[in-house]
């Protein structure tokens, strides 16, 4: 009798342990929201707003409206890159203490919150050569 309570606790544990396994992988549907406009930003097909204000006197120093993407890697710049035409612009900000940075996406994007996206662009495993 005790090694069958036993056998039943443990595969009572088991099962528990897996559903709470499989609960712990499942993000939420904001998470996957945002992934997938982060990438539709990258690939130009949000179009968003960006504002570099002084902080000190309350001005724009720069204003950029498009389908951009943004870096924010490198601590002392930022980089908004936006498509125009069949041809892309490019823009820095040198970051500074009295310097901040808004971006804001003007229309609303059609993105899935069950499904992360996943692009795949062969015309990037095929270098442009250029011959000088």
């Amino acid at each position: 009798m005790r090694n069958r309570f036993g056998k039943i606790v443990g595969l009572v544990m088991v099962g528990a342990m897996a559903v709470g396994g499989l609960t712990a992988c499942t993000d939420d549907d904001a998470d996957v929201v945002n992934q997938n406009i982060a990438k539709d930003a990258d690939n130009f097909k949000v179009n968003r707003r960006t504002v570099f204000i002084n902080g000190i006197t309350d001005k724009y120093l720069l204003v950029v409206e498009g389908f951009c993407s943004i870096e924010t890697d490198n601590p002392n710049r930022w980089a908004v890159t936006c498509k125009v035409g069949d041809g892309f612009k490019r823009h820095f900000m040198g970051k500074a203490a009295n310097v901040t940075m808004i971006s804001e996406q003007i229309d609303s994007a059609n993105v899935s919150p069950n499904h992360y996206k996943v692009v795949y662009k062969p015309s990037t495993v095929i270098p442009d050569v250029e011959i000088r």
